[in-house]
């Protein structure tokens, strides 16, 4: 009985959460390993009992053992009492490494091993008669690990050394200047040092320099950076970082939601283009960060603007934490900070794959992209209808007010900002999109055009994303596909059902007369985003396929991370503090509760506060911090609910004449005029969805006309017919969960063995034991998850 209890604890370990190497300065300021489940070896990771009988145990410190890439790994051999580390051989199958190892300061016998093929690798450690293995697959540097077969068509950069875009990476110096006026980090010259350098104090007390190295390269065929505070001259080991370094990392986030073909950039700021990043008086958090010792990683694909594919999102920062922990030290904690997409690429990330973030910085909040994208194309379809009076039956008019009731907001200019810069550019497969070029009479180049070039590159998310969400299939495709030879990417989304402007009609606020018209006339949107007579049904195995895979964020595994999130009112940019409770809700549905997340409103546009970020991460530092302390054998989940510091609740602050009521629990209800677009709703909503929002494609239930019986002047026989002909498969069943909807999958990869293409995705084999143990300190495993 007790190994299958050992046995089920081990199989429900989250991936990438063995223990990690602790540097004697981290040990200074981490708390030491649990040893709760056995003896420790000599650095200080508790071993398994099954583990304690062996002598020899090979670990693969930088990655799942499954997951590496570029070639190298870092590999530690931790070996029984009375075994001589410096007598133990190593071997990459035949060939031995064992010149690549030493004990390190760390206590561990440890090396890096290069010169690994694509492919299984075995790497075995020998002492006399025992031995110990572990099988490392390593992949190209230029991908992929999970995220499935490459999109055929790809630009890389033009000093790229091959295909794959792969070239050396470069190094760069730079510095903090003391002027409050320069903003940013500025270059660097050692050879004429400059005379307004300023200098800073970790949060180890180490005062330094405040000069920072910037590693660029190239990974999965698209740019990283990897940013470090740094003293230029003095030696810097992965098992032993210049004293500065915190042993923390800070991930930054882009915003938006696009495709792209060609390499990006990391993006570094905040606020994702909304605030910009030169503001007097505004120290963007990564620089703070390295001011307080933590290294800085970005990669171009991390940014849904650039890249709006969770799969590769996270497959990016999983090939930079590798690349990190092999050449800078091991991970204690992870954060992620972002605005817009930057918000949605770390609840996808963190929802689909856990164990790469634990603490997220969210604001201009969004819980994913597909959920909001079906409220985007709801104004899309409502702004053909609105802005075009010709299009309205007789005697039907709409004031703007009515308008903006349908669409759940309080003017139409949120579905006019949505529409122009999120939704069209998102799903618009002819729009401009990196890496391609524009077709011409006679000649076709490479951008998809529906009548010059249906076989060219579609800039439609939806096709970035179609190993997630599948082709469509062939009994419904449309000409250009016929012509293409292939389906595109499926639509995983409808309206079918829906009964626009139907709580507005309740309320009495607009005619029997304007909500046939509109429900008679919104129709829907076809493969090429284009308007169509009828409504969207959608592609029934993309959309099951969208919450399988994570695009739809239910939050069904959020409940192992640390959360803050900020903002502020929406001036008409598509961002109003209501996003942010659809992952509120989402979470109290699924956990009964939202403890593991706070959430702070102020009065500057989008963002709160000019100072939150700062802030934000200074508290999410201290709230990690304590779980880190936390050396009880409970799930983590509970650790991040109970660890969480007395004094960090939800803020509604700098709003004036505003105060804050308490509600129930922690949260605090902030009092605010409607004006100030706390809280809106969404056309599905006012059609009489829920505040969940995350409803792609509802079941429908027959039309009843007692439905209607709230109206002052009932239904004439005629209009009934015409709801009829609205509706001819039914309208919408709230009461019944969405078509397709189920649980996020943790961890799929979208090819098989073979490399073939699995739309939807297959699980991953549980994490190979004794990997990924650089990325987190001990305390972030639930070593057990009821």
């Amino acid at each position: 009985m007790h190994r299958r209890l050992v046995a089920l604890a081990s199989a429900l370990l989250l991936p990438l959460v063995a223990a990690p190497v602790l540097t004697p300065a981290d040990a200074a300021s981490a708390p030491a390993p649990t040893t709760a489940v056995g003896r420790q070896d000599p650095a200080g990771t508790p071993l398994a009992r099954g583990a304690q009988r062996r002598k020899l145990i090979v670990r693969v410190l930088s990655n799942r053992a499954d997951l590496v890439s570029e070639g190298d790994a870092r590999v530690a051999v931790t070996a029984a009492k009375g075994v001589r580390l410096r007598s133990i051989r190593v071997f990459v199958g035949r060939r031995e490494v064992t010149k690549r190892f030493a004990v390190r300061p760390t206590g561990r016998y440890e090396g890096i091993v290069r010169g690994l093929r694509v492919g299984r690798n075995v790497v075995v450690a020998r002492w006399r008669g025992y031995r110990a293995r572990a099988v490392v697959t390593n992949h190209p540097a230029g991908g992929p690990l999970f995220s499935g077969p490459q999109l055929r068509h790809y630009r890389c950069q033009a000093t790229a050394r091959d295909a794959q875009c792969n070239q050396p990476a470069t190094y760069s110096l730079l510095y903090r200047s003391t002027n409050p006026l320069t903003g940013g980090l500025q270059p660097y010259d050692p050879k004429d040092p400059p005379a307004d350098m300023a200098t800073t104090t970790t949060d180890r007390g180490v005062r330094v320099p405040f000069i920072v190295r910037r590693e660029d390269g190239f990974q999965d065929r698209d740019r990283y950076t990897i940013l470090t505070l740094w003293q230029p001259g003095k030696p810097w080991a992965p098992w032993r970082p210049q004293r500065q370094f915190n042993g923390k990392v800070l991930v930054t986030h882009g915003g938006g939601c696009g495709a792209s073909y060609s390499p990006g950039t990391p993006p570094l700021e905040d606020f994702s283009g909304t605030i910009p990043s030169e503001t007097p008086g505004v120290t963007q958090s990564y620089v703070t960060a390295l001011g307080k010792g933590f290294s800085v990683i970005s990669t171009a694909l991390d940014n849904t603007g650039h890249n709006c594919n969770v799969a590769m999102n996270a497959e990016s920062l999983v090939m930079a934490k590798e690349r990190f922990v092999e050449r800078y030290g091991t991970i204690r904690y992870t954060i992620g900070t972002g605005c817009s997409g930057g918000s949605i690429a770390q609840h996808t990330v963190a929802n689909a794959y856990p164990g790469i973030y634990q603490g997220l910085i969210t604001t201009c909040s969004y819980p994913d992209t597909l959920t909001a994208g079906a409220q985007f194309a709801d104004y899309h379809l409502m702004r053909r209808y609105f802005e075009e009076p010709s299009r309205w039956g007789p005697g039907v008019a709409w004031l703007p007010t009515q308008m903006a009731d349908v669409e759940g907001h309080l003017t139409h200019l949120n579905a006019v900002v949505a529409d122009e810069g999120l939704f069209k550019s998102a799903l618009n497969p002819e729009d401009e999109c990196g890496g391609t070029t524009a077709p011409v009479a006679g000649d076709p180049a490479t951008r998809y055009d529906s009548e010059i070039n249906p076989g060219g590159v579609r800039c439609s998310v939806l096709d970035l994303m179609v190993n997630l969400i599948g082709p469509r299939p062939s009994s419904v495709w449309t000409p250009q596909e016929k012509r293409a030879g292939r389906g595109f990417g499926g639509i995983p989304f409808a309206n079918a059902g829906i009964q626009y402007g139907l709580e507005a009609l309740k309320a009495g606020r607009i005619t029997t007369a304007q909500f046939l018209d509109l429900n008679e006339k919104l129709g829907g949107l076809d493969v090429d985003s284009q308007p169509i007579a009828g409504r969207t049904v959608g592609d029934p195995a993309s959309v099951a396929r969208a919450y399988r895979t994570g695009l739809v964020n239910l939050a069904t595994n959020l409940d192992q991370v640390a959360m803050i999130n900020f903002g502020g009112p929406d001036p008409g940019l598509a961002h109003d503090y209501a996003h942010a409770f659809w992952t509120e809700e989402r979470l109290r549905r699924d956990q009964g509760h939202t403890d593991n997340r706070v959430m702070w409103f102020g009065a500057v546009p989008l963002i709160g506060d000019l100072g939150w970020a700062n802030d934000a991460l200074v508290q999410m530092d201290r709230w990690l911090t304590r779980v880190e302390r936390d050396r009880r054998t409970v799930p983590l989940a509970r650790k991040v609910v109970q660890d969480k510091p007395a004094d960090l609740t939800d803020r509604c602050t700098n709003v004036p004449g505003v105060g804050e009521v308490p509600g129930a629990g922690d949260e605090v209800d902030c009092v605010l005029p409607e004006s100030l677009q706390l809280r809106l709703s969404t056309p599905r909503e006012m059609a009489g969805d829920d505040v969940h929002n995350d409803r792609l494609s509802c079941r429908l239930t027959p039309l009843e006309r007692s439905a209607y019986d709230f109206l002052l002047v009932p239904l004439t026989d005629a209009e009934w017919a015409r709801l009829q002909a609205i509706f001819p498969r039914g309208v919408c069943d709230y009461s019944r969960p969405g078509l397709g909807s189920q649980p996020a999958q943790t961890w799929l990869a979208y090819a098989d063995a073979r490399g073939r293409v699995v739309h939807g995705g297959r699980n991953l084999p549980r994490v190979p034991a004794a990997s990924g143990e650089g990325w987190s300190s001990p305390s972030f495993r639930g070593l057990l998850h009821r």
